[in-house]
């Protein structure tokens, strides 16, 4: 089986070469790369094949926000963010970007292998704690300019794929759940996008994340 390529990023050596350390424990990880700013990480991954970066958010530079930007746009690489609690507005503005996956830094390393195998298989890996951050962050933001979420908008299989889409899922795990084929599934989601005017799934996780929040309220 090919390794999955890992690249870190983070500007605190001692985190920066402690991780590379435990990932490399593990025999189906290759931690190719170890930089000290986006804007390296960027620069390595549109050279070199990278499959998963795990970025820190705050770094020189450019940021991991700006970084998981970029690395969406213009590589195959999946961005990872390895954030702190006090960076609530940089987690909000990295699934915007395109992140895969939200970790925090204290996370046992068997919890922060399976998000990266996650992630790696084409799962959204969002962890309980931050998915809580998250809602408590949307609470207090102004709404966006997209529409607002409206249930009336949306078929009862279009809110459960949201839902699904929300928790991480995967394509091929959604078709599994709902017993449907993966590129009906496909379809669901074109027709989510088209409704709302978003761009991608990560975008469509925090548009029912919100629409979530704001029916409890």
């Amino acid at each position: 089986m090919d390794k999955i390529r890992i690249l870190l990023a983070d500007d605190n050596s001692f985190i920066r070469e402690g991780m590379k350390i435990i990932l490399n424990t593990y025999e189906e990880f290759d931690v190719v790369a170890t930089v000290n700013d986006g804007q390296e990480a960027v620069d390595y991954c549109l050279q070199m094949d990278v499959d998963i970066a795990l970025l820190d958010v705050r770094m020189p530079n450019m940021n991991g926000v700006e970084a998981t930007k970029k690395l969406s746009e213009a590589t195959e690489t999946k961005p990872v963010i390895l954030t702190t609690f006090d960076d609530d507005d940089y987690i909000l503005d990295a699934i915007r970007n395109g992140a895969k996956g939200y970790l925090l830094k204290n996370t046992d390393p068997e919890r922060i292998r399976d998000a990266i195998k996650g992630v790696y298989n084409g799962n959204t890996v969002m962890q309980d704690v931050v998915l809580d951050k998250l809602k408590i962050n949307l609470k207090t933001k102004e709404a966006d300019h997209e529409a607002p979420f409206d249930t009336t908008l949306f078929t009862a299989r279009e809110l459960e794929i949201m839902e699904l889409i929300a928790k991480g899922l995967s394509n091929k795990a959604m078709s599994k759940q709902l017993f449907i084929s993966e590129g009906t599934v496909a379809n669901y989601i074109t027709s989510i996008l088209g409704k709302t005017g978003l761009e991608h799934r990560t975008q469509i996780a925090i548009y029912y994340l919100k629409g979530a929040v704001e029916k409890t309220e």
